[in-house]
């Protein structure tokens, strides 16, 4: 089975944005400074920012300040995208990605983004063609793969359906996310199993939550289908505001310390990006939520 283990695994830093807007306001000054620390770790791909409207996620208000004081040609920076104007404001800025949500849950669709996942999709054509006008990537992120607050387990077939969809209007990856932690490594080996089966593993990223304990051991079951993406949160900031008790990303010090252990190549500096995850939850008020950041801050 290791035998399908990545010689190399990209992350894709979602702190920031994912992260930072499920968390207490930080001043724009701090979010500017955690992304240009995460760069300085060697994080080549970032999520930084969210151009949505304010009354709903006031946290990202500042996307277009933040984004246009950074200064890093070397970092992929995307942006979460859910309509024509967010993408015309996320271009302005010179974002070359962007982001787009719907879930494999009817119940949490609604509650996430008030329709169907069908009238979702449909949402995202104008986004879409945008994207392609401009050369801009899109992401696909599905929430809830492997269970909902509302409905209870999710089929892996829906998740293979919705994924299928976002590919062919676009999406050059789907990251895959177990939104409220719930997933364990048999749940993710069956729902792989099925959509490797239909996509490319190299259109697939994992995005888990750690509600449950359980998002290292569901990385590693990925990785050893053959999964070389994984998104995570620099001090496993973040929790899901429509998922009651979910916590925070996987954190990314704790899937770094995971891929050395494992051989696997990730290009980070993991005691500089330990040293972002500090700065950045001192300016929070908390504690990082990373065993492995907790043993390097003791040291």
């Amino acid at each position: 089975m290791s035998s399908l283990l990545p010689k190399a695994v990209r992350i894709v830093e979602v702190g920031a944005r994912d992260g930072l807007q499920n968390e207490a306001a930080v001043e724009t000054a701090d979010k500017i400074t955690l992304i240009n620390a995460l760069a300085a770790a060697g994080i080549k791909d970032i999520e930084a920012g969210a151009f949505v409207s304010p009354k709903w996620v006031p946290q990202m208000a500042d996307s277009s300040e933040v984004i246009s004081a950074l200064n890093l040609p070397e970092v992929n920076l995307s942006a979460l995208t859910p309509n024509l104007k967010g993408a015309e404001a996320a271009d302005a800025v010179g974002i070359k990605e962007f982001a787009i949500f719907t879930a494999a849950s009817e119940a949490f669709c609604q509650k996430n983004i008030n329709c169907s996942i069908e009238q979702s999709l449909a949402r995202f054509s104008e986004v879409m063609a945008f994207a392609k006008a401009n050369n801009i990537r899109v992401r696909g992120y599905v929430s809830c793969v492997l269970g909902c607050p509302y409905e209870g387990d999710v089929d892996p077939h829906t998740v293979l359906a919705v994924a299928a969809k976002l590919l062919k209007m676009g999406c050059y990856e789907i990251s895959l996310g177990d939104t409220i932690g719930i997933g364990t490594p048999a749940k993710v080996i069956e729902l792989l199993t099925l959509l490797l089966k239909h996509i490319d593993k190299s259109k697939l990223a994992v995005h888990f939550h750690d509600t449950y304990g359980q998002a290292l051991t569901n990385i590693y079951a990925a990785l050893n289908l053959g999964i070389a993406t994984v998104d995570s949160a620099v001090a496993g900031l973040g929790g899901c505001p429509y998922a009651k008790g979910a916590s925070g990303n996987v954190a990314t010090e704790d899937v770094v310390y995971l891929l050395q252990g494992l051989g696997i190549e990730h290009g980070i500096d993991l005691q500089r990006l330990a040293e972002a995850g500090w700065q950045i939850t001192s300016a929070l008020n908390k504690q990082p939520a990373s065993k492995v950041s907790a043993a390097l801050h003791a040291q």
